[in-house]
């Protein structure tokens, strides 16, 4: 692909996504969301993903757009064009799904893309991911795209390298995990949920959702500063690590939002139980340098596959429980929204 100019208005973009991406500091999950997000808005794409090789697998650890639903899926590497892309430590593009032979063609048609462009991510000098944007309309890349592409790619691959020489973890880890609390991120959390939910069908086993939303961290952000409000989620995440099993998964999906699968359980009334006793735990008394620190949760879930089969819909269905809960505590002391 020939070598094309961009416009000052895309270079201040990515100058741009460069000064948001040194605000993540060493949050390598949140860089990558961040730039498939951006990816997306500046190439113009109906949507972007990063994807890691791990193994002889391709797995999406950031995703946005069109994309956006396959956020922790896995695909084989081989047969997949960013398997190749990792392959070959080259951009790679796919001007139609429907006739490209390098691509996963039942993959593409489940997105539902019809071209898309593929830049490695390189740590050390090796391919560990691809960085990629899709288009539900064929010829939809070009020379333009791929420069831009590039360079994002070179942002997310400066990331990874400071994420992982600052820190005794691993690039899987960082790029699984969130850089504050150590809770899992949201893109691990769908990667182990898509697992337990196709484990628990083989089975018969049954998978509870859990969304956990914490009460009052604003106040307490607005009132004692970051600082302050850091130390909560901290303080909420290592109270709810303690509640769960070593075969559940506990994950902070963004904000004061914490997801929760517990698996093997046998019915609605012990996730309720397990509900109330995260709800106590939260709730216990917290001193942040010497104030009281007033904590709370709302905690709502759904049963698989008792409130449905979709992955999607029981997490819907986890979210719209946990809000009726928020609502009736505030109906009950009178608060207004």
């Amino acid at each position: 692909m020939s070598t094309v100019s961009l416009d000052a208005a895309v270079l201040l973009d990515i100058i741009d996504i460069q000064t948001e991406i040194a605000c993540q500091g060493l949050d390598l999950g949140g860089v990558m969301q961040l730039v498939s997000q951006r990816a997306a808005t500046v190439c113009r794409a109906d949507g972007a993903a990063v994807e890691l090789a791990e193994g002889n697998e391709m797995v999406y650890r950031a995703a946005a757009g069109l994309a956006r639903a396959q956020l922790g899926l896995r695909l084989r590497r081989e047969g997949s064009m960013s398997g190749l892309c990792v392959d070959r430590n080259e951009i790679l593009r796919c001007d139609d799904a429907e006739l490209d032979p390098r691509v996963d063609r039942d993959a593409c048609r489940k997105v539902g893309l019809r071209s898309m462009l593929v830049v490695p991510l390189r740590h050390e000098d090796q391919s560990v991911g691809v960085l990629k944007i899709v288009s539900s309309s064929v010829n939809a890349f070009g020379a333009w795209h791929a420069q831009v592409l590039g360079l994002l790619s070179t942002l997310v691959g400066a990331a990874i390298y400071h994420a992982v020489q600052n820190a005794s973890n691993d690039l899987y880890y960082r790029a699984t995990h969130d850089a504050l609390t150590s809770l899992a991120n949201r893109a691990q959390f769908y990667d182990s949920l898509r697992q337990q939910l196709a484990r628990a069908a083989r089975c018969h086993g049954h998978v509870a959702v859990v969304n956990i939303d914490m009460d009052g961290l604003k106040a307490i952000n607005d009132t004692l500063g970051h600082r302050a409000g850091d130390a909560a989620l901290c303080e909420a995440a290592s109270r709810i690590g303690r509640e769960l099993r070593a075969e559940d998964l506990a994950a902070r999906l963004g904000g004061d939002e914490f997801g929760v699968i517990l698996v093997g359980v046998r019915d609605r009334c012990g996730v309720a139980s397990k509900c109330q006793a995260l709800t106590t735990a939260i709730g216990a008394p917290f001193e942040f340098e010497g104030r009281p620190l007033p904590l709370g949760a709302s905690i709502g879930f759904a049963l698989w596959p008792d409130d449905g089969d979709d992955m999607e819909q029981l997490i819907e269905l986890a979210d719209q429980a946990m809000y009726r809960v928020k609502h009736g505590r505030r109906a009950g002391s009178g608060a207004g929204s």
